[in-house]
């Protein structure tokens, strides 16, 4: 009998070793150099920047670096911060991400600007809308591509 539960004792720890034995090293992430292009609801060209995001150990806190804007915009000249969320739907172990994505900007100079990109994370691409609130105002669509 003790032999039966020593027996039983070790297949449970194989068991629960092999469920949640996951690498989260493997675990995919928004981390990483992107490039945005954001569109006006007419059409034409809005915004483009680029930008470092870094998805924190949870899988929903990321914040953003080296925010450039690449074409010339009075809405946002100088400094900013960037706060945004992801909202992982993948299996951890997967390369292969999708998700809710929001990223919040709100400019250095001149004061006052907030930029809101809601959209959808799929492997190196999100997707979705945007809106401008402040002394500039505007909303439309974005894509963001992984560099």
């Amino acid at each position: 009998m003790k032999q039966f539960g020593i027996a039983t004792v070790v297949a449970l720890g194989l068991m629960l070793t092999a469920c949640g034995g996951g690498n989260s090293s493997n675990m995919g992430t928004v981390t990483g150099s992107w490039t945005a292009t954001l569109t006006n609801a007419d059409t034409t060209p809005a915004f483009a920047f680029t930008t470092s995001l870094t998805q924190g150990n949870t899988t929903t806190v990321v914040t953003g670096t080296n925010l450039t804007f690449t074409n010339s915009t009075q809405c946002f000249t100088s400094g900013g911060t960037q706060t945004g969320s992801f909202v992982l739907s993948a299996n951890l172990n997967s390369s292969n991400i999708t998700g809710a994505f929001q990223l919040t900007i709100v400019s250095g100079t001149p004061p006052g600007n907030t930029l809101t990109l809601t959209g959808t994370v799929t492997n190196n691409t999100i997707a979705g809308t945007w809106i401008l609130t402040g002394g500039c105002t505007g909303s439309g669509t974005f894509t963001m591509t992984k560099m």
